[in-house]
Formats: structure tokens, sequence, C-alpha cells
């Protein structure tokens, strides 16, 4: 099978429907799967290698920072305990 790749032009909104509809059709096919469909399984494990293909090149939304505990780090833990 030969890779060929094209650049494709969406906005993020649309990589989100894009994305859901493949887990939703990820879904569809394990329940066929489940039935005992060959077919279903070869195109489960397509479906899944896109996600993943997908899920790799989506482009960070910011920069990591770190959480703020509110209140459930070892001091609200302590008002828990007594």
């Amino acid at each position: 099978m030969r890779d060929t790749r094209h650049t494709l032009a969406v906005t993020k909104d649309e990589l989100a429907v894009i994305e859901a509809a493949l887990h939703t059709q990820s879904k569809i096919l394990h329940v066929q799967a489940g039935a005992g469909g060959d077919d279903a399984r070869a195109r489960l494990n397509e479906v899944k290698r896109v996600i993943s293909s997908v899920a790799g090149q989506k482009p960070a939304d910011s920069p990591s920072r770190p959480r703020r505990s509110g209140g459930r780090g070892w001091f609200g833990m302590s008002r828990i305990f007594g």
C-alpha cells in the first residue's frame, strides 16, 4: 500500500467533528466485529489507526500549566481527616 499524503485545511471545530465521527464509527465496528464480522474487524483496525494518526497531528491548544488543586491537596485532605 502506498502512503500518499495530502494537506487538508480544516478548522479546530471541523477536526473535532471528524474525530467524533471516527470514534462513533469505531464503536459501531466494535459491535459488528464482536458479532463475528471479519470485515468489520479489519475496518475497525483501520479506523483506530486513523484516529491515532489524527490525535497525533492535532495542534496543542495551549502550553501546559500546572493545575491548581482547589483545596484538594494536602491541606484539603487534612481538613477531611481532622
